[in-house]
């Protein structure tokens, strides 16, 4: 289990790594502007997909992230 220091610092890599320094800088400042419900916002975000379809998302980014082999 990681430790919460661990936990922000690999979140701050990846959004980082795909959203650039200032973009991850916005996020983190709009999460926390607003009050933010982050489950609520993820079962949102796929509301419309199938189990199935999910799990196709999460095992091609799983493969581009270079973990799938």
């Amino acid at each position: 289990m990681l430790t919460d220091t661990e936990i922000k610092s690999k979140g701050i890599q990846l959004l980082s790594k795909y959203l650039g320094d200032v973009e991850a800088e916005r996020f983190i400042t709009l999460i926390h502007r607003e009050p933010f419900d982050y489950t609520k916002w993820r079962q949102d975000l796929d509301e419309d997909l199938s189990i199935t379809d999910i799990s196709r998302k999460a095992m091609l980014l799983r493969k581009q992230c270079g973990k799938g082999q």
